[in-house]
């Protein structure tokens, strides 16, 4: 699963350097399909329930699923980019949502708030702890900043299938749900949102957007639960997690 998921890093790395404004979706997925395979594995999302692309790339107010097409990233747009692969029978999967050239403040700031809450979930990932206190983290953090979290699409557990037991919301209380035992691994991925959580589906059937239209970002990690605490398999060696100044209550 290490292996799948640095694939899904590098991959990741690689599109964070190439966005900018006139590139277009369609241009980043064909960079990720052509980098996995290079690889020696498998795009995971391509044909999964037949969705048609192996990047879900997601703009603006586009929450998560959005599917990549012609149209040009813009100065002041955050896409989100989300990528999986197959490799020997195990998955990988990981998320992060970037700015195209200048963004706004409002934008800036969700962007860090949600990586942030993503980091605060991961904290929570301990042998013996309970699925509901990665929630009740990432909520916290969220909405002590005045945004919200998206309740329709959660965190799963991932390995031999793209999506595994348990789901993993981004909300609730501590305490509840399946206790972590080492040896599980989960894909976290807060959703959140600068306006208020609801969301719906376009008519394509994949691209989840925010009903008032407001900004929307999306950070994830794989993480496996250990005896020394989490190992987040798609942090590349390189990477710094982000800073966070106090744990969520």
């Amino acid at each position: 699963m290490r292996a799948a998921n640095q694939i899904v890093a590098d991959a990741l790395d690689e599109l964070r350097a190439m966005v900018s404004p006139g590139v277009t979706t369609a241009d980043l997925d064909a960079t990720v399909e052509a980098r996995v395979r290079e690889a020696g594995a498998t795009p995971a999302f391509k044909g999964y329930r037949g969705y048609p692309a192996s990047l879900c790339a997601s703009i603006n107010h586009e929450v998560v699923h959005g599917i990549p097409s012609p149209r040009k990233l813009a100065t002041g747009d955050i896409v989100s980019l989300d990528v999986g692969v197959l490799l020997e029978g195990y998955y990988g999967d990981s998320a992060l949502t970037v700015a195209v050239g200048t963004v706004s403040s409002e934008a800036q700031e969700l962007l860090r708030v949600t990586q942030e809450a993503l980091e605060f979930g991961i904290a929570q990932t301990c042998v013996g702890a309970r699925v509901s206190d990665i929630g009740h983290a990432i909520q916290c953090h969220v909405e002590a900043h005045g945004f919200s979290v998206v309740r329709e699409f959660v965190g799963h557990g991932i390995g031999t299938k793209l999506h595994e037991e348990p789901q993993v919301p981004n909300y609730g209380e501590r305490g509840h749900g399946p206790r972590l035992a080492e040896g599980m691994v989960l894909a976290i991925e807060p959703m959140v949102n600068i306006g208020e959580p609801a969301v719906d589906v376009l008519d394509d059937g994949w691209t989840a957007v925010t009903r008032d239209g407001s900004l929307s970002a999306h950070f994830e990690h794989t993480v496996a639960v250990t005896s020394a605490g989490p190992d987040v398999l798609t942090r590349q060696l390189r990477d710094v997690p982000v800073s966070v100044s106090a744990q969520a209550s």
